[in-house]
């Protein structure tokens, strides 16, 4: 057996990519252990009075092509997680960490095997869908003054929008613990995270001690699918917009996803009116 050059150790089989993923990890815990970076760390039960934003989603996605039991084992995963994150503190200066607050998704734990993406597939593995999850928190962040530190994007094309495009439905990507998604408090006062579930819905809000003298919202131009060789891609660009609450004017307007995601549902399904040249 002859070994391509050009293909990555990680790309071999699957021990190598067990292998490359637990060196990953090690390397993620150690940089984490030298970092002069301080985590929130802090519960708290009473809710801090002023809402900064909220977002919901769906739990469950259905449609030609998606394993509905994957997406009902997604659920539980992230009703698991939001135990982990509800109600977090996150003090000025100190740093979020997805992974650092919800930990390793194992059996031993209750998460199931959901979707997750390896390379370009989709595929079952435990604890997968919590990128439903990160997405959602993304939103809410990205509706705030709060800093992204550390953002990975997967496809954002994994299955048909329900209703109006919603930026970030599903572009946000975390792996444990090394692909994380991470924010600092770059403010005065305490923030907040409330995340729950009722049967069909994720909700999350993000909340402070008094509030902000801005809005955000988020604003997408130039949205369509486009063949490139023999695959389709979702292109857009997506902006920050940062709006005075007093003057209703806009004071900023920050790209944050250059969108190029390749589409990873039957191509029968994207809308022939958004295919372009």
């Amino acid at each position: 057996m002859f070994w391509n050059k050009d293909k990555l150790f990680c790309d071999i089989n699957p021990v190598c990519y067990a292998i490359s993923e637990q060196k990953e990890i090690c390397r993620r815990h150690l940089k984490d252990f030298k970092s002069k970076e301080k985590f929130a760390v802090e519960h708290s039960r009473k809710k801090l009075p002023n809402v900064v934003s909220e977002q919901s989603s769906h739990l469950i996605k259905r449609g030609k092509g998606i394993d509905i039991r994957l997406q009902e084992n997604k659920a539980v995963n992230i009703r698991l997680a939001c135990k982990q994150l509800n109600g977090l503190i996150i003090h000025p200066n100190e740093v979020f960490s997805f992974w650092r607050t919800v930990g390793k998704t194992t059996k031993r734990k209750g998460y199931k095997d959901g979707r997750v993406i390896i390379g370009d597939k989709l595929q079952p593995g435990i604890g997968g869908g919590l990128c439903n999850l990160s997405n959602t928190l993304h939103r809410l962040i990205l509706h705030s003054p709060l800093e992204v530190t550390e953002f990975h994007s997967h496809s954002d094309a994994l299955a048909p929008d329900e209703g109006k495009r919603v930026p970030f439905s599903s572009g946000t990507s975390v792996s444990y613990n090394y692909i994380d998604y991470r924010f600092r408090n770059n403010t005065d006062q305490d923030i907040q995270l409330l995340l729950w579930c009722d049967e069909d819905n994720l909700y999350g809000e993000l909340r402070s001690q008094k509030e902000f003298p801005q809005r955000f919202e988020l604003e997408e131009e130039g949205h369509c699918f486009r063949k490139e060789g023999e695959k389709y891609y979702r292109i857009s660009k997506i902006y920050k917009k940062v709006i005075d609450k007093a003057t209703g004017e806009t004071v900023d307007r920050q790209l944050v996803l250059d969108n190029h995601s390749e589409v990873m549902y039957d191509y029968d399904l994207i809308p022939k009116e958004l295919i372009k040249e």
